[in-house]
């Protein structure tokens, strides 16, 4: 039997500053036996040029431009494109570890179909590295470390996006790309939540994500924190909602009034809770916020959590247990 080949899949945008290097920590893989599918998506520097360049001299490299404006019709472009059995993806502007493919692709033999491969990653910037991105970092990798990333999928992306391998047949399952949903790597995590892919890790870090001023999460009004929170609301109703329950949301910041505009729009009929007496008996968006006391007295719930403190949680957590409440079925953390 041949060895399998892996795609990957390399959206590419303006990516002139960082390319270069993208390109040949790809080529500098321990791992042969690959393709790589470039879309150019209509930039306007001398990106594609360089993808030629490469493509030129390896024969592994297609190029190609997009038929439409976008990072998904670009990843569906590349995905028409490809040819592989195992399905990977890469930024233009990240960088691979050297045995990054090899890794994955291991691994994921190993456990067969049904299964997708991850690492760790780690954040990079010629700038300061913000605090935030650290956490993410550190807070994905320990998920990952115990694969148990699902386990929080509704807090935030669970698996990172150029971190991944899997079966062309499970992606096709996952109906992968197929619909124009932003933001697409988070679209995609939900779709192999929902089609129960288990996610097995290699334990060390395989993928790096450069951090830099003009990148397209940190610009693109289609990663705005509106679009994580209906994402979220769209998978939780198809994919955890139980109708004959009332939902409870809990938490009147910013976050919180986010999930309640968009559980209206929904046509979603939800009680409101606080522990912030300010808060307590007034009305935001026709609905009377109440004491976090009422859930004592409530029955027959799900709790959608939009607080995000982690002492907060710490104390949210012990009220749940004593509650008997499950994670991702009676509770769920939107934050």
């Amino acid at each position: 039997m041949s060895e399998p080949i892996i795609s990957v899949l390399l959206p590419v945008k303006n990516a002139v500053p960082y390319l270069k290097e993208c390109l040949d920590s790809i080529l500098g893989q321990s791992e042969k036996q690959w393709e790589l599918i470039a879309i150019d998506d209509y930039s306007t520097d001398q990106s594609y040029n360089i993808l030629k360049s490469y493509a030129d001299k390896d024969s592994r490299i297609k190029v190609f431009k997009n038929n439409a404006h976008g990072i998904i019709p670009a990843l569906r472009r590349a995905y028409l494109e490809s040819k592989g059995q195992l399905i990977s993806r890469m930024d233009a502007d990240d960088v691979m570890s050297s045995s990054k493919l090899e890794k994955l692709k291991s691994k994921l033999l190993e456990a067969g179909p049904g299964h997708i491969t991850t690492g760790l990653v780690r954040y990079f910037s010629a700038e300061t590295l913000g605090n935030g991105y650290i956490k993410y970092q550190n807070w994905l990798n320990e998920l990952s470390l115990l694969e148990n990333n699902f386990s929080d999928i509704y807090k935030e992306c669970v698996i990172p996006s150029p971190c991944w391998m899997i079966f062309r047949e499970d992606l096709d399952r996952c109906e992968a790309f197929e619909l124009d949903v932003y933001p697409e790597d988070y679209d995609l995590v939900f779709r192999f939540y929902k089609n129960n892919l288990k996610i097995k890790t290699i334990p060390e870090i395989l993928h790096h994500w450069r951090d830099y001023q003009a990148r397209t999460s940190r610009n693109d009004p289609n990663y705005a924190d509106v679009h994580f929170f209906d994402l979220k609301i769209r998978h939780f109703l198809a994919l955890d909602y139980s109708p004959q329950k009332q939902i409870i949301l809990w938490g009147t910041g910013r976050k919180g009034k986010e999930i309640a505009k968009i559980l209206n729009q929904h046509n979603i009929t939800f009680r409101w809770i606080t522990d912030n007496p300010k808060k307590i008996g007034k009305d935001i968006y026709n609905v009377k916020i109440e004491s976090v006391n009422s859930l004592q007295e409530s029955t027959s719930f799900q709790l959608i959590i939009a607080i995000a403190a982690k002492e907060a949680i710490t104390s949210i957590n012990q009220q749940l247990k004593t509650l008997e409440l499950l994670k991702n079925k009676d509770f769920f953390v939107f934050c």
